[in-house]
């Protein structure tokens, strides 16, 4: 592992503190935000996936290969 990676791990580390504590202190004050941007984001990436989930089930073309030999005719000709 190289020290970019740690750098990146420890600052993500810290990130997810800092927003931890600043949702701490709003469920604290009794601020309405502090549950329903969480909530909001939360529901955002879920449809966002549903929708990336569709979209490729959507426009995904799929072609099938035909076998060489039928099953069970490896004898006749």
């Amino acid at each position: 592992m190289n020290d970019s990676s740690r750098t990146q791990g420890v600052a993500i580390c810290v990130v997810t503190a800092v927003l931890g504590l600043i949702f701490l202190s709003g469920l604290l004050n009794g601020a309405w935000w502090a549950v329903a941007i969480p909530v909001g984001v939360l529901l955002a990436f879920v449809l966002g996936l549903v929708f990336w989930v569709g979209w490729t089930i959507a426009t995904i073309q799929v072609e099938l290969d035909e076998p060489d030999d039928p099953p069970g005719n490896e004898g006749e000709q």
